[in-house]
């Protein structure tokens, strides 16, 4: 299957950093890539949580905008979009469900189930201009909003931050590279 004129516009709009591209993107492709995780770790006979699929898809969203889209600008486009994409997603996946069966078997805790001594992920860099992380804050959802505070102005743990909000401590993890990308991405407009 090639790649389809629909497919070829939405990905040129994406690396041309138009507005609502990304999202129109992520909106394309999220089902995909949740059943990509979702068959990846039933072959596996990994089980997994609602947030567990939230933070794989999340890592593969990341990955694709990493490097001004390095991924994306890769992609050759002598076959359809979804196979390129169900190819990456399924690579990460497997590379996440592996560290976390890793995690598992070397005795830690899985991370959905805040204040269980679940080991956290490394930390984001805390950003230092507080005005930055205000900017920030408006453009985020309410709950991501609240754990960036949380991290960024208040200088809580991601450990603090899970057993407040009962947020796994992966998502916090998650939520705050996530933020940290939009914040570069404003810095670069």
């Amino acid at each position: 299957m090639s790649l389809t004129e629909v497919d070829r516009r939405l990905l040129d709009r994406c690396l041309a950093r138009e507005p609502g591209a990304w999202k129109d993107f992520v909106d394309r492709f999220i089902g995909l890539f949740v059943h990509v995780v979702g068959h990846t770790a039933q072959v596996r006979d990994i089980p997994l949580q609602h947030s567990d699929v939230e933070d794989i898809c999340a890592e593969i969203f990341l990955t694709l905008v990493a490097e001004d889209f390095a991924v994306l600008r890769r992609f050759r486009r002598k076959c359809s979009l979804a196979t390129y994409l169900t190819v990456i997603a399924r690579r990460i996946a497997v590379r996440e469900l592996t560290r976390r069966r890793m995690a598992e078997a070397m005795g830690h805790v899985t991370a959905h189930h805040p204040g269980s001594g679940a080991t956290e992920p490394p930390p984001v860099e805390r950003v230092a201009n507080k005005e930055e992380v205000e900017h920030l804050l408006n453009a985020l959802p309410p709950k991501d909003a609240d754990i960036v505070r949380q991290y960024h102005l208040e200088g809580k743990s991601y450990r603090e931050i899970s057993s407040g909000t009962g947020v796994p401590i992966n998502t916090v993890g998650s939520t705050l590279s996530r933020a940290r990308e939009k914040l570069r991405q404003r810095e670069h407009r």
